[in-house]
């Protein structure tokens, strides 16, 4: 390989003796560019993702017209959405597993496919019995996108521009909540039919995203450490061509396979990693759940019931948007790890806001600033872990970290709502706890992947 005082051009050493050079995948990455191609893979992965953040958060809007239909209590219909995050779990673990070991490309379409069908099809359940069963492989296909649309985003970036962009990705999340909540106001009109109208309208962009996805390739990254550099070449000359650069794409740098289990997250380097990581996962996620579920039903009861409505979700989404504005600043700026513990700090700090006082204002305003620290939170979050792992493990790693937040998301119930129909102070400095504690767990991470090209 040329030396590191060999000239370059399009960030690719050339060799002064003409002799054909050879390139790691970052700088073949460098010299593709990031243009047209890229902007295509983000809107593909965007409009998957902003049908996801419909999917999951239907859960809360179709379940009393699911009751009224099927003669069940809410509690009963509410049901759907247990069966649907522990459909989530499951896909995010063994999807993100079979990433690394079969390929992106396939999982990716196998997961799509499952999202869309399964979700449309929930739409036409017949009684209560299939429509657990169609929310259980609809959340298992929604679980499944997470871990392989992230890190195939990831894999298709040079290392100046991927942090922002796996952000602003994240971003498609407020606009699916937005889209949701004019949905919902729609769907009131349907009557007791009006669950069907919300599953059948969120499994419609994954459903277009089936057909879409056939355009990406497999991620050249995945192909070159698994043995198939001029594979790897091919896709990383169609990204160049895709984005008007005449760059020539040079063999790649040969690199030695490695066999890895998925107990290898928690072997050598990556052992504290993981463990912080995962630790970081499931605190901040029973802490967003608990501040976007069981907390505003607690302040419903005390005459804030407009924060259960569609229009203040709305709102919310909007103030979310800055808030991955400056996730996807913060990441390239100041790097991942000082922005999530900024982020969390905010978030911890603005939790215990609702504590001082219930004015109407105060109460606005604390939530207001929840959904802004905790969704930049989030964008961080997302963008940092798929970063930190090697490529052989890459898909795996976000697959746990996916599992993990749904056992949060799973366990939130057990562990907030008691504590909030009772203590209500207490529960915000618990839920303020988890979220100080998991800046700690940030800090904790041995890496900072800012600037830094994917192992």
């Amino acid at each position: 390989m040329a030396t590191l005082s060999t000239p370059q051009q399009n960030g690719i050493p050339r060799s002064p003796q003409g002799l054909d050079p050879t390139a790691s995948v970052e700088q073949a990455l460098q010299a593709a560019g990031v243009g047209k191609f890229q902007y295509r893979i983000f809107l593909i992965f965007g409009l998957v993702w902003l049908a996801d953040a419909m999917q999951v958060l239907s859960i809360g809007f179709s379940a009393p017209s699911i009751a009224t239909t099927f003669g069940l209590t809410l509690p009963q219909a509410l049901q759907t959405g247990t069966l649907f995050f522990v459909g989530m779990l499951v896909g995010a673990f063994v999807f993100g597993r079979l990433a690394d070991r079969i390929g992106r490309r396939p999982v990716l379409m196998m997961a799509v496919v499952i999202d869309a069908c399964f979700g449309v099809a929930s739409a036409f359940a017949p009684d209560f019995t299939w429509l657990l069963v169609l929310r259980l492989f609809t959340g298992i296909g929604v679980g499944a996108t997470l871990p392989v649309d992230y890190t195939m985003m990831a894999e298709f970036l040079p290392s100046d521009r991927r942090g922002r962009w796996l952000v602003l990705l994240e971003s498609f999340w407020a606009l699916g909540t937005i889209g949701l909540a004019v949905l919902a106001l729609w769907a009131v009109e349907w009557g007791d039919d009006a669950w069907r109208l919300i599953f059948f309208v969120t499994g419609i962009p994954a459903l277009i995203g089936v057909v879409l996805r056939f355009y990406i390739p497999e991620s050249p990254m995945y192909l070159h450490r698994s043995g198939k550099s001029e594979q790897a070449r091919a896709v990383l000359a169609r990204v160049a061509r895709t984005n008007g650069r005449a760059a020539e794409i040079p063999p790649l740098v040969p690199e030695r396979r490695v066999k890895t289990s998925l107990l290898s997250l928690f072997s050598g380097a990556l052992r504290r990693r993981s463990i912080a990581l995962l630790l970081a996962w499931m605190l901040i996620s029973i802490a967003y759940y608990g501040v976007f579920v069981y907390l505003p039903i607690r302040l419903g009861a005390q005459g804030f019931g407009f924060m259960r409505g569609q229009e203040f979700l709305i709102v919310l989404a909007l103030v979310q948007l800055p808030g991955f504005a400056l996730a996807a600043y913060g990441v390239e700026r100041w790097g991942r790890k000082p922005t999530l513990v900024g982020f969390l700090l905010l978030s911890s700090v603005g939790c215990l806001g609702y504590s001082l006082g219930s004015s109407m204002p105060l109460v606005v305003g604390s939530t207001l600033l929840m959904s802004f620290a905790l969704l930049g939170t989030w964008g961080a979050l997302y963008a940092f872990t798929p970063e930190v792992y090697p490529t052989r493990l890459r898909a795996s790693g976000m697959g746990l970290a996916g599992a993990v937040a749904r056992f949060g998301g799973l366990f939130a119930p057990a562990i907030v709502a008691p504590v909030m129909a009772t203590h209500f102070t207490l529960a915000l400095v618990m839920l303020s706890s988890f979220l100080f504690v998991g800046a700690i767990a940030i800090l904790c991470v041995n890496a900072e992947s800012r600037q830094q090209a994917l192992d």
